[in-house]
């Protein structure tokens, strides 16, 4: 049906055209006849007809108006008049060079409109390989691209149905539902055989794609309507683009590769240099220590709190090695409970007390009193670094602001401190693995960690933190996660269980 219905359109508008010239002819003759117009002006009228239609219908077209207006010329305009007789040698010569007018003229015109119609088709097929290589170009998945060319084909040139096939992986991909066998195995033959000629199979045509001197597959369409220079353009651009996504994705997976080694590097490094200070100080005191000539009451306590402050930095750097670790392996998982974010807050401060020194901290919370569904052992770790970062970065006796307030959609918390500040190069990367800005570098000593677990945390809680410092004057971390209202049945026992007196 797809093929007969074309063929009956098409010679219908060969009719229609036929007899749309037939009566333009005869109205031309009738025009003519009641001027009295001389041969002259009616060979020169006919031959514009005739070049007209060889113009816009074509060639048969051409030929049969020739033949009919040479016979009303002859009919009307050449003595004997009404008659088919020619009365001498002029008119013979007249009626001669008008055929042979018409038909060079109806030549030249069809080669031109030819010549037209290539033109145009291949700047349509430009456009078509301009837009199927944009389109395979914004694919850098070498999955996805697979997946999504038999459609981009299919759409961008007109086609019936498309499929695909790789060698490596023995991958197939189809634009329709399901993949005949018969042309699965026509492509598996055109890309094991490298054929420059197409392999058919029924209405579709297989052609191999070749990358250099190896073929990758081979790509199939139906009907086999483009020509042959546009179907080698179109797998020449395919077997390029999939080459170049299977090396992007290579590339990709090396530099992945790369990164991770470096931080691997970077993390044993650091935490070699970090853990040889403390041990370095706890085995110095404790020898001093098992030197029992020499050392008074004071001098013991000074030596002891030594062992104790380093054993904390000690356990503080594996706490943050172990909590990388887990990170990386994608281990932290949300546990959402009921919680009342203000008791969060004061969570987070009472067991941060021990690095806070005599810095003060106070809470500001707005409508932090209603329980929310969170997990408030991940949002306490969060805060807790965010607490020890600005305790070690800000002076003693200065206050620290812990703020919790309802956004739409969540929950916003804050950590203000009045310490040295971030310096604005140093502001986009303070979160990155490692990195520690210069005034960091010089005002203490730390593994570069801990704001990179407070990014990963938050966006395990499907949400995000950002950092806004004023060298000299202190710097605020605000980050936002998404929560859920606890149901109201549950709701009353959660306020009740959850519910704590203020810290301090």
């Amino acid at each position: 049906m797809k093929s007969t219905t074309p063929t009956r359109r098409r010679l219908s508008h060969r009719v229609i055209r036929a007899a749309g010239a037939t009566l333009a002819a005869a109205l031309t003759t009738v025009v003519l006849a009641w001027l009295g117009a001389t041969a002259v002006t009616a060979g020169l009228v006919f031959l514009v007809i005739v070049v007209w239609s060889a113009t816009t219908a074509g060639l048969r077209l051409s030929l049969y108006i020739a033949v009919l207006c040479a016979v009303l010329f002859d009919f009307y305009f050449l003595p004997p008049y009404r008659t088919f007789n020619l009365a001498g040698g002029a008119e013979w010569v007249a009626m001669l060079s008008f055929v042979a007018c018409s038909i060079a003229a109806g030549r030249v015109s069809e080669r031109a409109r030819v010549q037209a119609q290539k033109a145009e088709q291949r700047r349509e097929d430009m456009e078509r390989l301009y837009t199927l290589g944009h389109e395979m170009i914004l694919r850098e998945d070498a999955a996805a691209l697979t997946h999504d060319l038999p459609g981009l084909v299919e759409r961008i040139f007109a086609l019936d149905c498309v499929a695909l096939y790789l060698r490596d992986g023995e991958r197939t991909a189809c634009s329709q539902d399901e993949m005949p066998q018969e042309v699965e195995a026509a492509m598996r033959r055109a890309a094991s055989d490298d054929a420059a000629e197409p392999v058919k199979a029924g209405e579709f045509e297989a052609r191999a794609l070749v990358a250099g001197m190896r073929p990758l597959g081979a790509l199939a369409w139906r009907p086999a309507s483009p020509s042959r220079e546009v179907a080698t353009a179109v797998n020449a651009q395919v077997a390029i683009a999939l080459s170049r996504a299977a090396a992007m994705e290579a590339n990709a997976r090396l530099e992945a590769a790369r990164a991770s080694e470096r931080l691997r590097a970077a993390l044993i490094d650091s935490l070699t240099h970090e853990l040889r200070t403390p041990l370095t100080s706890i085995r110095a005191a404790a020898t001093t220590l098992m030197d029992v000539e020499g050392l008074d009451d004071a001098a013991r306590v000074d030596l002891a709190t030594i062992v104790d402050e380093e054993a904390s930095r000690l356990d503080r750097l594996i706490g943050e090695a172990v909590e990388m670790a887990e990170i990386d392996s994608n281990v932290v998982k949300l546990q959402l409970e009921a919680a009342v974010p203000a008791g969060v807050l004061r969570d987070a401060v009472d067991e941060s007390r021990g690095v806070m020194g005599g810095r003060g901290v106070s809470m500001e919370a707005e409508n932090a009193e209603s329980p929310v569904l969170l997990d408030a052992r991940l949002l306490g770790r969060v805060l807790r670094h965010l607490l020890e970062n600005a305790a070690r970065y800000s002076p003693p006796e200065s206050r620290i602001v812990l703020g919790c307030r309802q956004v739409p959609g969540g929950l916003e918390f804050s950590v203000r401190d009045e310490g040295i500040g971030i310096d604005a190069a140093d502001l986009p990367h303070i979160f990155d693995k490692f990195y520690r800005g210069r005034k960091a570098a010089r005002h203490g000593k730390g593994t570069g960690m801990g704001l990179a677990i407070v990014r990963a945390l938050v966006k395990a809680h499907g949400g995000t933190i950002e950092a806004v410092s004023t060298p000299g004057k202190g710097t605020t971390m605000t980050f936002r996660v998404a929560v859920e209202k606890v149901p109201q049945a549950r709701e009353a026992a959660a306020s009740g269980s959850l519910r704590r007196e203020p810290a301090g």
